[in-house]
């Protein structure tokens, strides 16, 4: 488990998606990662138009939105890890599903995209010592841990496939 003083309290319910296995950040990754997936690659090309309501994202700015967000966290991760004390800003996810051009995408792309991120941040995180998964940076006024973005990217993106089947079918 991860103490509470690694991250915002906003991010919580995230983290516990993430850690309620004891995995390590690696196989929290993979698993996750496998289980978005396993679950959005058998639903029809067609479905990533759809949102569930007027004026919520679309089932490809949804996928989009998981994408951007790990990208942008991996930077947050990676200047952590490498010790920059700088306090770095948030994102506004509305204008980033705004610009993305998400409803334009094939579906199937978006969804390879994704693993690619997800192996990069594999990646990433792998090339971390243990020292340097303990660094904790702000970033949107927050205070996190790089091992904390971890977890955070898993239960983001377990949240949302949550959304999905509850939302989207």
């Amino acid at each position: 488990m991860i103490p509470k003083n690694e991250y915002a309290p906003y991010f919580e319910q995230y983290i516990q998606l993430a850690t309620n296995n004891n995995d390590t950040i690696y196989d929290a990754l993979r698993s996750s990662q496998k289980e978005f997936e396993g679950f959005l690659r058998f639903i029809p090309k067609e479905k990533g138009d759809f949102a569930y309501e007027e004026g919520k994202w679309t089932l490809k700015e949804l996928i989009q939105h998981i994408i951007d967000t790990e990208r942008i966290f991996c930077f947050r991760a990676l200047s952590f890890a490498r010790n920059d004390s700088t306090s770095l800003p948030g994102f506004d996810h509305d204008l980033f599903a705004d610009n993305s051009a998400a409803n334009s995408r094939d579906y199937y792309d978006m969804l390879d995209e994704m693993e690619i991120v997800r192996d990069g941040t594999i990646a990433l995180f792998t090339s971390f010592s243990d020292e340097a998964l303990l660094r904790i940076g702000e970033a949107s006024g927050n205070k996190i841990s790089v091992r904390a973005f971890g977890y955070l990217f898993c239960g983001h993106q377990l949240h949302h496939l949550n959304i999905v089947k509850e939302r989207y079918l």
